[in-house]
């Protein structure tokens, strides 16, 4: 093989193990996979490809009448992973064995109620500091709440039209010493 050829599979590689971090399906147990045609060199099969290595695992046991506990073993799975995916499988096809997104899906900490009390504050006392906000959703609804989490949640209400245009959330400045900010002005 010349060396450009080298290079350019390389890059290739680089370029195919930057998109499963991407996506988040890099196999984090590649070396467990033990699959024949896995550890052949074959460029084809790739062990850090998390969807292809499960997706072969499934069809070496349904295709091929591969004991489960065998087919799961090969491919650096657990019993319980192998059925786990089989579901996910059936359910979705393909797309299912792609791993979710970490984290939640959307808005979650602050419930409706709480962020039209923070509204109803800022109506009152527009020079109001997201760091008094947070003290006072302590004090009525006993939430510890990040400075963060107000000021996005009233940005998200301000940009569904929903947050009156006197009140805007401003981003964290810093103020004398410390990193409150004012919501408002």
């Amino acid at each position: 093989m010349s060396p450009s050829s080298t290079r350019s599979t390389r890059r290739q590689s680089d370029g195919k193990l930057a998109a499963l971090r991407l996506h988040h399906a890099l196999n984090p147990k590649a070396r467990a996979v033990r699959d024949p045609a896995f550890t052949a060199g074959t460029p084809f099969f790739d062990a850090r490809d998390l969807v292809q290595v499960k997706y072969e695992m499934l069809r070496r046991a349904r295709q091929e009448g591969q004991p489960v506990s065998q087919a799961a073993a090969a491919f650096g799975f657990s019993r319980p992973s192998f059925y786990v995916a089989q579901a996910l499988f059936e359910k979705a096809g393909l797309p299912g064995l792609l791993p979710q997104r970490p984290g939640p899906r959307q808005a979650h900490k602050l419930a409706e109620v709480v962020v039209d009390f923070l509204e109803q504050q800022l109506t009152e006392d527009t020079t109001v500091r997201v760091s008094q906000l947070v003290r006072r959703l302590q004090e009525r609804f006993s939430l510890e709440v990040h400075p963060r989490s107000v000021e996005r949640a009233l940005e998200r209400r301000r940009k569904r039209g929903a947050l009156s245009p006197v009140s805007p959330v401003s981003p964290v400045a810093p103020a004398r010493s410390e990193t409150s900010s004012r919501v408002g002005s």
